[in-house]
């Protein structure tokens, strides 16, 4: 059998970990073949003493010290102290389903060069905004091709949540970046593909994923996503998708849409037409994927703010990162999964 550890980065989650925690241990796996490390980023809200409750109750969890606090610390602390054949990247405010480790190696044993297997994310959302924001999550028009968040098919993918890892793959791509606190996942896969091996996203490995609960963490978490980008985009010199760069290009045509037709304008007429265009699509696809009336005008209230917070943080990653040159941030290091 296959010895499979569950690595989970966590601070300040005492509302989620135990049901993370408690969907690991009722998963339909031998207990004597699961390990379990939460590295902890320093909780100020009791978090470690829960997860303390289920490492004395449960020999095959434990409880790491994740001093530098950040996401990629925390990865790589957890898979050091492992001696599994898979690792498992999961988050505090997720929860498997029961068969989700034996599906990820169904999908090992059916292709060898699969290095990276993991499923489909289920938004959950635990107030009315939180379900509007899931609903844009899981759109295509609000988060491209992410195939994970839309479980649009399954098959081979750039990237994937939650994935399960060979522990070949660390040897041969390396472990997590330390200097980012955010992209950590897209940029190791990213890697993963460089030297050969294939990432595969099926069906029937299925996760549920607690969503960001305001519009503001949702803009902020985002905003993250589009600032570290860049940075993983000078670090391997190239694009690693182009679809990140669509939300940029909106939010620099809005903004340099008005200065042109101030000065030109001619180009008033393009311009209102493509923004008329532009909500008309927000409507029409929080429409489509509304299943009431009540939500549509908080599901594209939450398109809007995923593209502009998207296309912002890229924006400002750009200044800070190509345009000054600095080399990373503390500014925007929240450990948040």
């Amino acid at each position: 059998m296959i010895k499979v550890a569950i690595v989970i980065p966590c601070r300040n989650e005492k509302d989620y970990i135990s049901k993370c925690l408690d969907s690991i241990v009722t998963a339909d796996y031998p207990e004597e073949l699961k390990q379990v490390f939460v590295s902890d980023g320093k909780s100020t809200d009791g978090t470690a003493e829960i997860i303390n409750e289920y490492s004395e109750k449960f020999t095959f969890i434990h409880l790491l010290n994740n001093e530098n606090e950040t996401t990629p610390y925390a990865l790589n602390l957890g898979i050091k102290n492992s001696d599994a054949d898979i690792i498992i990247i999961l988050g505090a405010h997720a929860e498997i389903y029961p068969d989700y480790i034996k599906q990820c190696i169904v999908c090992f044993k059916e292709d060898s060069s699969i290095g990276c297997a993991g499923g489909i994310i289920e938004n959950i959302y635990e107030n009315e905004t939180a379900e509007k924001i899931s609903i844009a999550m899981s759109s295509s028009f609000g988060v491209g091709n992410s195939y994970f968040r839309t479980g649009a098919r399954s098959g081979y993918v750039d990237t994937i949540a939650f994935g399960a890892y060979k522990r070949e793959v660390f040897v041969c791509a390396g472990m997590f970046d330390t200097d980012l606190t955010r992209n950590q996942d897209d940029e190791f896969n990213f890697r993963v593909l460089k030297t050969g091996y294939k990432i595969f996203l099926s069906e029937k490995i299925k996760s549920k994923y607690y969503v960001r609960s305001s519009f503001q963490k949702l803009f902020r978490q985002y905003f993250q996503y589009g600032f570290w980008k860049v940075f993983v985009n000078r670090k391997h010199k190239t694009i690693t998708t182009f679809r990140q760069l669509a939300p940029v290009c909106l939010l620099l045509f809005l903004f340099l849409g008005i200065v042109i037709s101030l000065i030109w304008t001619l180009f008033l007429k393009v311009y209102l037409l493509v923004l008329i265009l532009y909500l008309l699509l927000v409507i029409f696809f929080a429409t489509l994927n509304s299943k009431k009336i009540d939500l549509i005008p908080g599901v594209a209230f939450s398109f809007v703010i995923l593209h502009i917070s998207y296309g912002a943080g890229y924006a400002y990653g750009c200044l800070y990162f190509l345009i000054f040159n600095k080399k990373t941030s503390n500014k925007l290091s929240d450990l948040t999964r």
